[in-house]
């Protein structure tokens, strides 16, 4: 996923903007060139985690050659979890995703995702009731 694709993504459930990213793998292509002008985000930008009128110096260039390969996204204000496997964010609404998928992925990542999306996450997590 790209991390300029933060600046248009909102959860699809509450609408919430911006989302949170977590990431436990990310690929770097070093022969990709930069040749728009920055910055190249409107709103937020994903790779510092912050709203572009809040940044003096755009890493752009260095954005550009990163992808998050794993990791997930975060809805902070309906508490929804996202995974991110192969570059693609998987954004499907409650009914249908796949149960099973995505509790196998919080257990794999277990040790690299916070709390709140390991045992609190919507709508699964691996918290034993």
């Amino acid at each position: 996923m790209k991390y300029r694709l933060l600046d248009i993504l909102a959860c699809p459930i509450c609408k919430h903007f911006p989302l949170k990213h977590y990431i436990i793998e990310e690929n770097i292509y070093e022969d990709r060139v930069l040749e728009e002008e920055k910055p190249l985000c409107e709103l937020y930008c994903g790779y510092l985690g912050k709203k572009v009128k809040e940044i003096k110096e755009f890493p752009c260039e260095e954005c550009f050659k990163k992808e998050v390969k794993t990791g997930a996204l975060y809805c902070s204000n309906c508490g929804r979890w996202y995974p991110i496997i192969d570059e693609i964010p998987q954004m499907l609404p409650d009914e249908l995703r796949d149960k099973k998928s995505d509790l196998e992925f919080l257990k794999k990542y277990k040790e690299k995702l916070p709390e709140k999306i390991v045992l609190l996450g919507k709508p699964y997590n691996l918290k034993v009731s």
